[in-house]
């Protein structure tokens, strides 16, 4: 019962606990802290919270008339924030181990197929360029809503997404654009930049399609022709240059055995040292040397469908488009839309029942796509490369192919283990915690102007200090028979609860007092920016 109350109230129901011993009172308090999910199945009221902090930070970037301050480095950043290189990159392998001589360099030459793509000289602005309306002499500053999806793997029943043909479905293709997917991003990112004139900023979302291959939906500051942008997207590709994963060398109960004596991982029969990751790509490098027919182990390509949209900052079409952009970010890749009514064969109104057979076959897709996901390789350092008889990079004991620790192999991720929100160095000047912090202090001058004292943004903190210097509150974990979760939960509803009276009273205050002053009442905060633009007005850019 109180965890359904506390989804209801949006209050934490899998919260940390913590015991906080004040050494000036000598009390100890139990402290809950949010677990912090991003995923709704995990805890739906933090996914929600962080869905609404995702969608403050897009609004607050988006429309900006003036280059954000550009004092953060990349220490200061958040990890989920991208941290792309704005100069652009190279058809360049990671960097190699401490202590090599040079970087793994590869020719920036276009492959052959793909068309040159545009470009002019970058300016050193992060801003659109503003446009002034002949008939009104109004000038307005547009930005634009993008979708880029990839290409087709087979047809897919309408509606539905599962395949027409499962066995005509290229699904290792599917798999490995998946797991991919972060570098072709990128790369687009950087072609654009070249290809628009200015370092484009933008904030993006990566989502499943219903036939669960991702796509990129993305906020962009400024206005850039559509003809530029297709043309950008047509030529964007990205070539991995990995070892061939054709064959599979070892599987089943015969897997490469670790060496401690050697370090490395050896033929279970032969006991040879299996080829090091380095020397993999040394001898592919040598073969194009030489002039051979060599190719790139996959190569990722947009498709065709490119969705453009410009819009104005401060209209309905633009908050909108933020809502949909963030509308999936507490969702799962698998879970996006396997329960919708449309998949799962239940009546949300009626008594359950069997799934019908359209949510078994979607269920099927689910588990075709993650058996290629499972056992394709996701970086230089996946245990998967010791099937095909290559020691992953910077090897160590216990890896086991198809056990590959990162989540992009997880059922749940199929094959997005990266970020799923992307968002450029200079889009608001803010970290994600500044941005929280904004929100924060939006809701504490509400209430002081209405005459309620809001609490300490630092009470228990521990770098408090008591008289003799040292900390006053001493944090310690809970031990475990002492742990009252239900009791624990009722107690932050109770105080999410007047927390939440007290805010609505202080809106009421502080509308009543607009009101008596002939201003319009105070918005409240919600998930709307705390920065107050004024809404730009004049005809759609083309």
């Amino acid at each position: 019962m109180a965890v359904a109350a506390a989804e209801s109230a949006g209050v934490c129901i899998r919260p940390l606990l913590r015991q906080v011993t004040d050494r000036a009172t000598g009390a100890v308090t139990t402290v809950p802290i949010a677990c912090g999910s991003t995923r709704e199945k995990v805890c739906p009221s933090c996914a929600e919270k962080a869905r609404r902090l995702r969608m403050h930070q897009c609004r607050e970037g988006w429309h900006l008339t003036e280059d954000p301050p550009r004092h953060l480095d990349t220490d200061q950043l958040d990890d989920e924030d991208q941290l792309e290189d704005e100069e652009g990159a190279d058809q360049a392998d990671e960097a190699p181990d401490a202590g090599a001589p040079s970087r793994r360099v590869r020719s920036t030459r276009h492959l052959p197929g793909f068309p040159d793509l545009p470009t002019i000289p970058v300016e050193d602005r992060t801003i659109g360029t503003a446009f002034t309306d002949e008939r009104t002499g109004r000038t307005y500053r547009p930005s634009m809503f993008l979708t880029l999806t990839l290409p087709s793997y087979g047809k897919v029943l309408p509606g539905s997404g599962v395949p027409r043909n499962p066995a005509r479905y290229d699904y290792r293709r599917a798999a490995l654009d998946a797991l991919l997917f972060p570098r072709l991003v990128d790369r687009f990112w950087q072609n654009l930049r070249r290809a628009a004139g200015y370092k484009v900023q933008y904030f993006a979302a990566v989502e499943p399609q219903r036939r669960l291959a991702p796509h990129l939906h993305a906020a962009v500051r400024g206005a850039i022709p559509r003809a530029t942008i297709k043309a950008v997207a047509r030529g964007t590709y990205a070539a991995i240059w990995w070892p061939s994963i054709d064959e599979v060398v070892f599987d089943g109960d015969t897997l490469p055995v670790w060496d401690r004596d050697r370090e490395a991982y050896t033929d279970p029969t032969t006991g040879a040292p299996l080829l090091r990751w380095q020397d993999a790509l040394d001898r592919l490098d040598a073969d194009r040397a030489v002039g051979e027919d060599v190719e790139p182990m996959h190569v990722l390509t947009l498709g065709k469908q490119v969705d453009i949209k410009g819009l104005l900052g401060g209209t309905p079409d633009s908050d909108r488009a933020v809502r949909y952009l963030c509308k999936y970010l507490t969702k799962s890749i698998a879970d996006t839309y396997a329960g919708t009514p449309a998949n799962d064969g239940q009546d949300p109104h009626g008594p359950e029942r069997e799934p019908d057979a359209a949510a078994l076959a979607y269920e099927r897709h689910i588990d075709r796509l993650h058996r290629e996901v499972r056992w394709l390789p996701c970086s230089p350092a996946c245990a998967n490369w010791l099937r095909h008889g290559i020691q992953p990079k910077d090897p160590g004991p216990g890896l086991i192919p198809g056990a590959c620790p990162s989540k992009a192999h997880d059922r749940d991720h199929l094959g997005l283990g990266g970020r799923r929100v992307l968002v450029s160095r200079h889009w608001s000047g803010k970290t994600l915690t500044q941005h929280k912090a904004d929100r924060a202090a939006v809701v504490r001058a509400v209430l002081t102007e209405a005459g309620i004292e809001a609490p300490e943004a630092d009470r228990l903190a521990a770098d408090v200090l008591h008289e003799d210097g040292l900390p006053r509150f001493v944090w310690e974990d809970v031990p475990l028979r002492e742990r009252d979760y239900t009791a624990v939960i009722s107690a932050s509803l109770h105080q999410a609860q007047r927390w939440r009276t007290q805010y609505e009273d202080a809106k009421h205050t502080a509308a009543q007092r607009e009101s008596q002053r002939g201003s319009p009442p105070v918005t409240p905060v919600d998930s709307h920016s705390a920065t107050t633009q004024c809404a730009p007005t004049g005809a759609q850019p083309d």
